[in-house]
C-alpha cells in the first residue's frame, strides 16, 4: 500500500528536490489559529506536516517547543484535540501527509486501540513517538503499522551500525535523523557530517532519510537538502508563534509570521539541487 507519506517523497524525488517537513505545535497559541496555522501550511510550500501533541514532560524539546507545548496545554488542547484539528484540515486537503509526533504517556493515557483506530479516522498518515524505542515495537508501533499507519523512527549521530539495524527494522514513511545529540534548537556544527550520516543510513534502509534539528533558514535547508530527502524545520516556526503574541495571544500576524517563514525554507529547498 503506498501511503500519503510514500507518494509525496517520490513526488519530491521525480522533481529532483529534498522534502520540506514541517514541524508546529497543535493548539498553539490557541485552538483556533492553530488550525489557521495547519491549513496555511501546503500553500505556503509544506511537503509533509509533523503536529506536535503536547505534553507535559518532554525529554527531546528545547526551550521553545516546551514554551508552545504549555502555551498550548493552557489553550485547552488535549489528544482529541489534535485529531480533531487534522479532520479539519482534510475536509479541505486530502493529500498532505499529517505526522503526529510526541510522546507515549498521552496515548497509553487515551488507550492503543482507540487512539490508533481515532489517528486512522481523521485522517493521520504517521507517529513519531520519541520515547518509545525499537525494543517496545509491540506497544504501538507494530499495532499501527497494521493499520496503515507509519511508524517513523528517529536515528541520532550515536546510532552506530549496529544498532541500526534494529531500529530500522519496523520504520516506515521516512527515517528521521536527528542531526546533533542534545535538544531541538540548537545549531549544526557540521553539515559534512551530516552527509555522511545519512548515506550511513542509506546502506541499511531505502526509506527516505530526512534531516531534523539545528535547521533555521532557507541556506541551511538549501544546504542540508543537498544531502538528505528531506529537510525538517520545526523550533524556529514555533518561535515565530511567540515571537508575533502581544500579551500572549495571537494577533493578526500570527498566522503570517509562519507562513512567510515556510515559504521561504520552501524555496531554500528548491535550490538545493539547482
Amino acid at each position: 500500500m503506498t501511503t500519503r507519506i510514500d507518494a509525496r517523497f517520490a513526488q519530491c524525488k521525480a522533481e529532483n528536490r529534498p522534502a520540506l517537513v514541517t514541524y508546529v505545535m497543535s493548539g498553539d497559541p490557541d485552538l483556533a489559529t492553530s488550525q489557521a496555522i495547519l491549513n496555511a501550511l501546503p500553500q505556503a510550500g509544506a511537503d509533509v506536516i509533523e503536529l506536535g501533541l503536547p505534553f507535559s514532560d518532554p525529554m527531546a524539546d528545547g526551550l521553545v517547543i516546551q514554551q508552545g507545548a504549555q502555551r498550548a496545554l493552557a489553550a485547552g488542547q488535549t489528544l482529541l484535540g489534535v485529531l480533531g484539528m487534522v479532520e479539519e484540515f482534510r475536509r479541505k486537503d486530502d493529500t498532505t501527509p499529517i505526522v503526529m509526533m510526541g510522546y507515549y504517556n498521552p496515548i497509553y493515557s487515551f488507550g492503543v486501540e482507540r487512539f490508533i483506530a481515532a489517528a486512522k479516522q481523521a485522517g493521520v498518515d504517521g507517529l513519531i513517538v520519541v520515547d518509545l524505542p525499537a525494543e517496545e515495537d509491540d506497544e504501538l508501533c507494530i499495532p499501527a503499522l497494521a493499520a496503515g499507519l507509519n511508524f517513523i523512527r528517529l536515528t541520532t549521530p550515536t546510532t552506530d551500525d549496529r544498532r541500526l539495524p534494529t531500529v530500522l527494522k519496523n520504520t516506515s514513511g521516512f527515517v528521521y535523523y536527528v542531526s546533533m545529540t542534545g535538544i531541538t534548537g540548537a545549531a549544526i556544527k557540521s553539515r559534512a557530517a551530516v552527509g555522511e550520516a545519512v548515506q550511513r543510513i542509506k546502506s541499511h534502509t531505502d526509506l527516505p532519510v530526512a534531516v531534523g534539528f539545528g535547521i533555521k533558514t532557507a541556506e541551511d535547508a538549501q544546504e542540508i537538502g543537498k544531502h538528505s530527502d528531506g529537510v525538517v524545520v520545526g523550533t524556529v516556526l514555533v518561535d515565530a508563534v511567540a515571537r508575533s503574541l502581544a500579551d500572549g495571544k495571537a494577533t493578526d500576524k500570527t498566522v503570517a509570521a509562519v507562513r512567510d517563514i515556510v515559504a521561504d525554507l520552501a524555496a531554500g529547498v528548491r535550490r538545493a539541487r539547482g
